[in-house]
């Protein structure tokens, strides 16, 4: 079922004022409200469905954790990491050990974009592009020694 929600709002850009007060703003100067349009309301409208399951996404065959800026596709979909799309939609949304784009990311790359609190602090790592860093050749050696400073069991080929 669709539900739309209308209401108006005090604007959060001028207070409700309807002028906008900024940092070039000086000596008793305001200009009109961008937001508002000097009204120092807004309207706010949203329009929702009823969820009731999760529908399956029939075009996709393989589900990445994230896409740390990869152009994916191609002969070989293993080779970015991820998992079947079956295998996503019948679990739990974790992610297996090693499912990680480890071919063409190193740790610190890949969990830059899925958990930053995941990033390596190594002293040897090179921060600027990931791919100028003098190790990313090696990245397998990386992320073997990811895979040891957080316990991980190493993933079956």
């Amino acid at each position: 079922m669709k539900h739309i929600l209308e209401w108006r709002e005090q604007c959060k850009s001028c207070g409700g004022t309807g002028i906008y007060v900024g940092m070039a703003e000086r000596d008793g100067f305001g200009v009109v409200c961008h937001t508002c349009k000097g009204l120092g309301y807004v309207d706010q409208k949203v329009e929702y469905e009823d969820f009731n399951g999760r529908l399956a996404e029939t075009s996709v065959q393989r589900v990445l954790r994230v896409n740390p800026g990869i152009i994916v596709g191609g002969p070989d979909p293993d080779s970015f990491g991820g998992m079947a799309y079956s295998e996503w939609a019948a679990g739990d949304g974790t992610f297996p050990v090693g499912s990680e784009m480890r071919e063409y990311t190193c740790p610190a790359w890949f969990y830059q974009s899925a958990d930053y609190s995941k990033i390596p602090n190594w002293k040897e790592c090179h921060w600027g592009t990931f791919s100028s860093c003098k190790h990313f050749a090696d990245k397998a050696s990386c992320w073997e020694r990811w895979d040891k400073d957080n316990d991980l069991p190493v993933k079956e080929e």
